[in-house]
């Protein structure tokens, strides 16, 4: 009943009875079908009080809107309410059976490293034997199966449609991606977190956010929710680290590699062998590879020690561990030995901290060859930030074309282009199609050298003018080091 689903919501009017049968939830108007509830989002690009008509005409018995519409339908039910997006997600909550009241939910949020931390807690809690669930950019899981990821948070009708599988499916712990556009939109509203990761925050998505202040509020918004039945990890050596948690009514925990912290760690060796470090005076060694990394083990230690998980069963487990595919994925050619890496970095703090990796992971004289470009139609200012990261710390640039999407490749080029100084400008070349950029890196690539090939990681497509074309930079990579063989 509507009258159930309201519960919590903040409710200003109602015009009609609640004390009817809604079938299904919708917030786009083209879905809606006979005695379903359409939910009025403004959205970025549209606002869904445009589409009430539309919504009513398609079978809508009741409407939920911030502002009610001038014409009104005898038989059809108005709830006004202060926000219609977080009514959206208990309403949701409510409709799904409170899915995440089911399971042990966790969120991790941060500019970098969300996708990777999320990912390494869903196989280290199923190697430990759990029934597991997965929210993330590149995939969904649901007790070992995949399903396609379209974004990293789905809209709140979705994501509790989502969740409430994973309930079916018996999960008992859920890891999940908790993206600033998520939080903001509200499309996490009324979900139960047992807990709540922060990696990191740098310059990104200011398109959306606007300023980096406002970036910082949405993130730090999330924690300030959260109850005092949950944990709160944050990552202390972040400038942020302790902002982030100075309003929460959680638990607070903080993992760190400069400082005292409640999981504290130290790099003993870094290699393509993998880390060797200490974690809390324990010697381990890991699977994965470069610093960023290691804070991104310290955080799931973190996570699995607040959840109950043994110290030692937890650091043996995690050891096998490896992370989420296109971050610092690497793969050697055979007769030249040459290193290419494939790295989703597209933002200038995660270029840096790859090609910083790189850099501490050279033994001689090794050339280090970066491709990298930057996505259209998205925050403009870190274009040439990119190129001067990618300048610094590689012996060869190569500018190119990422997700286009309807923005003009030679004027994105010419922003980042902006970014190269007259020294560097010697040893960058802008080549605007992607795979004869990284056609071009690999021929100028002699024995040991390595290719760092950034921006898209995991993504099997690049979108251009709308249409999404197969192209998969690893894929790409495997290719040309076969040709070198012939």
């Amino acid at each position: 009943m509507l009258q159930q689903l309201l519960y919590k919501v903040g409710i200003k009017a109602v015009q009609g009875s609640t004390d009817v049968a809604v079938n299904s939830l919708h917030i786009d108007s083209r879905s809606v079908m006979s005695n379903s509830c359409f939910i009025a989002i403004k959205g970025v690009v549209v606002d869904g009080h445009d589409f009430i008509e539309t919504a009513i005409k398609n079978g809508a018995i009741a409407i939920i809107v911030e502002q009610l519409p001038t014409m009104l339908h005898d038989g059809i039910t108005y709830v006004t309410v202060d926000n219609t997006g977080v009514a959206a997600g208990i309403m949701a909550h409510h409709f799904y059976n409170e899915p995440s009241a089911q399971f042990k939910l966790v969120g991790v949020t941060g500019t970098n490293g969300k996708t990777t931390v999320a990912t390494m807690l869903y196989n280290l809690f199923t190697k430990l034997g759990y029934v597991c669930g997965l929210v993330s950019t590149v995939e969904n899981r649901i007790a070992g199966k995949v399903f396609t990821a379209t974004h990293t948070t789905p809209d709140a009708i979705s994501l509790n449609k989502l969740l409430h599988q994973m309930a079916t499916a018996h999960c008992e712990y859920v890891f999940m991606e908790s993206s600033s556009h998520a939080i903001h939109q509200q499309r996490i509203a009324g979900l139960q977190f047992t807990g709540a990761l922060f990696t990191n925050i740098t310059h990104d998505h200011l398109d959306y956010h606007k300023t980096f202040d406002e970036y910082i509020r949405v993130k730090k918004s999330w924690f300030d929710g959260l109850p005092a039945t949950a944990f709160a990890i944050s990552n202390a050596d972040d400038k942020r680290g302790t902002v982030m948690l100075q309003n929460t009514a959680a638990k607070k925990y903080y993992y760190s590699l400069k400082t005292l912290a409640d999981f504290k760690g130290k790099i003993l060796d870094n290699s393509l062998a993998g880390l060797h470090m200490l974690v809390n005076d324990v010697d381990v060694h890991f699977k994965l590879i470069g610093g960023f990394n290691a804070y991104n083990l310290l955080a799931v230690y973190g996570a699995g020690i607040c959840l109950g998980i043994a110290k030692d069963e937890l650091l043996i487990a995690l050891s096998s561990i490896e992370g989420a595919e296109g971050r610092f994925e690497y793969s050697v050619s055979k007769t030249e030995s040459i290193i290419g890496i494939v790295d989703y970095a597209h933002t200038p703090d995660a270029l840096l901290n790859v090609l910083a990796t790189i850099k501490n992971l050279k033994r001689g004289h090794e050339k280090v060859i970066t491709v990298v470009g930057c996505g259209g139609n998205r925050d403009k200012a870190k274009r040439p930030i990119m190129a001067q990261v990618a300048c610094e710390y590689s012996d060869k640039v190569i500018l190119t074309s990422d997700n286009p999407r309807t923005e003009n490749p030679a004027d994105i080029l010419k922003d980042m282009e902006a970014g190269v100084n007259v020294v560097a400008r010697r040893k960058t070349i802008s080549i605007a199609d992607r795979y004869e950029a990284i056609k071009t890196a690999i021929s100028f690539a002699t024995a040991d050298d390595i290719v760092l090939i950034a921006g898209k990681g995991h993504e099997k497509y690049q979108e251009i003018n709308g249409v999404k074309h197969d192209f998969d930079d690893k894929q790409v990579l495997l290719d040309l080091f076969d040709l070198l063989e012939k």
